[in-house]
């Protein structure tokens, strides 16, 4: 029986890379064409292949149907929270996970830090949208004319002197974030506060979550948050890889770590 199971999965890979008749399968799988297509039948019976009018099988509807009910059931929260438990234990800083909904940013997980400088930051809570690290990995990853939107709809709070003044250099700061995969808040929010992110992404590649960490510079500098950089892209991709199910491409050796 397992051995019936592994060939008829081994006839999904081969048809991902396009339409193939009988013979091809049975070659493929080096199996009677007999074999070949009972399994072929099975499968079919499953939805999983269609067979075309040119006698031609290709992968079937019902089984891309069950990868997005699968991807749309994931829950990134759920995945990611040992991986910030753990980045916290190694660190100590508070750590992030915000995603991007209906025009907000919001925090959707957050580890305490183990200092008594506490940052006030709540899970549910919009970001400063503007300013914050995470929101800019999230906004980085739209559409150019998405992003466009976006910008020319929000306000500039002066939070700090650091803030984002209008929507040219929010745009261009985005324009940044996407080229390099990750972000920064060094004082735009707060003057005490920085923060350094990294994105989570999906089987597309596009980012689904930001994930990111914080601390006052009471506890430490900018400097030696920014050195926490590579750790915390380490985290993300480790968190993406679980999420996406598949592994993820080391980092573009072009990118620089530091601030931006």
């Amino acid at each position: 029986m397992s051995q019936t199971v592994d060939r008829a999965l081994s006839i999904l890979p081969l048809l991902a890379q396009g339409p193939a008749d009988l013979g091809q399968v049975a070659e493929r799988l080096g199996v009677h064409k007999s074999t070949a297509l009972r399994l072929l039948r099975t499968l079919h019976e499953h939805g999983l292949v269609y067979r075309q009018e040119d006698q031609r099988y290709r992968l079937g509807a019902r089984l891309f149907a069950l990868a997005q009910e699968a991807v749309e059931n994931l829950d990134v929260r759920e995945i990611a929270h040992p991986h910030l438990v753990a980045l916290n234990e190694r660190i100590g800083h508070t750590v992030h996970l915000a995603v991007y909904e209906d025009g907000e940013v919001l925090y959707i997980d957050k580890v305490e830090s183990r200092y008594p400088v506490r940052m006030y930051s709540r899970i549910g809570k919009p970001v400063a949208i503007t300013v914050a690290a995470v929101a800019k990995l999230l906004l980085a990853d739209l559409p150019e004319a998405e992003r466009r939107t976006v910008a020319d709809k929000l306000d500039y709070p002066a939070y700090t002197s650091r803030s984002t003044p209008n929507a040219a250099a929010f745009l261009k700061e985005l324009a940044a974030v996407r080229e390099q995969g990750w972000a920064t808040d060094l004082g735009g929010h707060e003057e005490s506060i920085n923060c350094v992110a990294a994105p989570v992404r999906g089987t597309d590649g596009r980012v689904v979550a930001a994930m990111s960490v914080s601390a006052p510079n009471v506890v430490v500098t900018a400097e030696e948050l920014l050195a926490l950089l590579p750790l915390v892209r380490r985290t993300a991709d480790a968190i993406s890889s679980e999420y996406s199910g598949k592994p993820t491409h080391p980092a573009n050796p072009r990118e620089k770590e530091g601030s931006s």
